[in-house]
């Protein structure tokens, strides 16, 4: 039986987990378990995984580190309780050579020995600030998925990882942009501060109505759209790295941890 975002809203993280796990909910997660840190995850062989874990250290903002497995094990000891990669997430793309193949919701027959999966900090996190300092976000309002572009921001390269980075955007009101840049700004394992406010062209993107990724979000007037580094920049770069395999998360879909949202170390003691 399915579950429905309104339904898991007020849920607790185990059940949340415990509904994505079942295959009972395969939808996006902001907005759910809130006070819990939410993580962007990459997956790849461990011949990869060095030169990933250096484009992260080079691109905090995008790409800010949070947990990392042991090479072969699927469980993400460091972040929470009995925490599978395998099927902990609602949704993961698949992508072979650098290209996505299929996207799927559990990914355990495609677990292999020399697998090594990461977790990346994710906005959702400031966003629950954000909302509780009584700015609103249209998307979280309206069940959507953030919208998400590719820039003209170049990130720093390490290995075969690097390419543009991808932002995020909320419309904000002009009243409230400063508000919201300090309030991002005390999370910097979610991203931080924005990397942009105002015109999309000044980081090289033509139509804020067409994102790459995610569901469209009306400016209102009177609002600035702000602009964050995006968890799904790991993405970009493991397209460009061209990896026989490596897996994703599906935009929106995220890994939610037991790690509490403001935690400067995330790191839990392992079961």
């Amino acid at each position: 039986m399915s579950e429905s975002y309104r339904d898991l809203q007020k849920a607790s993280v185990a059940d949340v987990r415990a509904a994505i796990r079942a295959g009972r909910y395969r939808s996006h997660t902001a907005g759910l378990a809130a006070g819990k840190l939410q993580a962007n995850i990459a997956i790849m062989r461990e011949a990869a995984a060095l030169d990933f874990m250096r484009f992260c250290q080079r691109n905090p903002k995008p790409c800010p580190l949070v947990g990392v497995t042991d090479t072969g094990v699927p469980m993400m000891t460091t972040l929470g309780r009995q925490i599978d990669i395998r099927s902990d997430v609602p949704a993961y793309n698949i992508y072979r050579n650098g290209r996505l193949d299929r996207s799927e919701t559990d990914i355990t027959d495609l677990w292999q020995d020399d697998f090594v999966a990461f977790a990346l900090g994710c906005s959702f996190t400031f966003e629950a600030a954000l909302t509780e300092a009584g700015i609103p976000l249209w998307h979280i309002d309206n069940d959507t998925t953030v919208p998400m572009y590719r820039s003209d921001i170049q990130t720093v390269p390490a290995g075969p990882f690097g390419g543009q980075m991808v932002v995020s955007m909320r419309a904000v009101a002009a009243a409230q942009v400063e508000h919201a840049h300090e309030i991002a700004a005390r999370y910097p394992l979610a991203h931080g501060a924005p990397v942009h406010a105002g015109d999309p062209a000044g980081i090289g993107i033509a139509d804020v109505a067409t994102p790459d990724w995610g569901d469209p979000a009306p400016v209102g007037a009177g609002q600035v759209p702000m602009f964050w580094a995006c968890g799904v920049t790991p993405q970009v770069a493991l397209e460009n790295a061209g990896l026989d395999i490596c897996i994703t998360h599906k935009p929106g879909h995220m890994l939610i941890t037991d790690v509490p949202e403001d935690a400067e170390v995330p790191v839990l003691r392992p079961n």
